[in-house]
């Protein structure tokens, strides 16, 4: 096993499990279903993402940020050059990783809106959305075909960004732990919400994009950042019923035996787009 495996596998069950602590401690909503059923097969879709990125891209977006260091590919990869030769080398790098995390995240923010505008992508991506609850397995609940479409979209970014290889597992371990906060089922008090949403996407402004409502279903769309949904309008702070009142999941797939994994794989090739996709008014 790899160090950025080791890494991110670390990462990955260090954030689950304390996701998964605080959801018994201090839940936010009741479930409706509860864990039994829904867990396994929202894992097993994870495990099955995994194995197929280890298969078809094993560890493609580092490699192609290495390739681009040696090949001088890439905004960054040719920007050193440029900068003032008095500026110390430690403070270039710092600054070069960062400005990539940051650039990576806005990429990943377009990628969800562009998921939720065309409808043959939201197909795909609606799998994530017909959760009828949601909890940090949801954080996890990908259909393998957008996983496939998003791993091809960010090796496309680190190569335009010429993001060091750093900046890529830096970025990876912050959306995967991300996403497991921000799809959990936790409460937190109201005023450090308030403080933390500046920066970061909470459970509380995420569960919003999961609601039934189809306004708000497009809304919220930042994983890590929030400020991309502050500044490009798509931000909503709170769901029309509330928290407690609110619908997760969509108008489609709402029987228990949805939640079966196979029923989940199938579900871009089953049933009408519907309403949901950007512009369908």
């Amino acid at each position: 096993m790899d160090i950025e495996t080791r890494i991110r596998l670390g990462a990955f069950i260090s954030v689950f499990a304390a996701m998964a602590l605080w959801e018994v401690l201090a839940p936010r909503r009741p479930l409706t279903l509860g864990r039994f059923w829904r867990w396994p097969n929202n894992l097993g879709v994870a495990v099955l993402n995994a194995m197929l990125l280890r298969v078809v891209l094993p560890a493609a977006a580092v490699a192609i940020a290495a390739a681009g260091e040696a090949e001088h590919w890439g905004l960054f990869n040719n920007l050193p050059a440029a900068l003032n030769s008095h500026l110390p080398r430690a403070a270039i790098i710092s600054l070069v990783i960062l400005s990539s995390v940051i650039l990576l995240d806005l990429v990943i923010y377009l990628q969800h809106v562009m998921f939720h505008a065309v409808p043959a992508l939201w197909r795909v991506h609606r799998m994530h959305h017909a959760d009828l609850d949601f909890d940090v397995t949801t954080g996890a609940r990908f259909h393998p075909l957008e996983i496939v479409i998003s791993m091809v979209i960010k090796i496309a970014a680190v190569a335009a960004i010429g993001a060091p290889p750093q900046a890529v597992i830096i970025f990876e371990v912050v959306l995967n732990a991300t996403s497991m906060f921000n799809h959990s089922n936790v409460r937190l008090p109201l005023a450090a919400d308030r403080r933390l949403r500046w920066l970061t996407v909470t459970p509380d402004m995420h569960r919003v994009h999961h609601s039934i409502i189809r306004a708000e279903t497009n809304s919220n769309f930042g994983f890590n950042l929030s400020w991309w949904d502050r500044a490009l309008g798509t931000y909503r702070p709170q769901p029309e019923r509330g928290h407690l009142g609110m619908t997760i999941g969509l108008d489609q797939f709402r029987a228990p035996a949805e939640l079966r994994l196979d029923r989940m794989l199938l579900q871009p090739w089953r049933g009408v787009a519907g309403a949901y996709p950007l512009g369908r008014e």
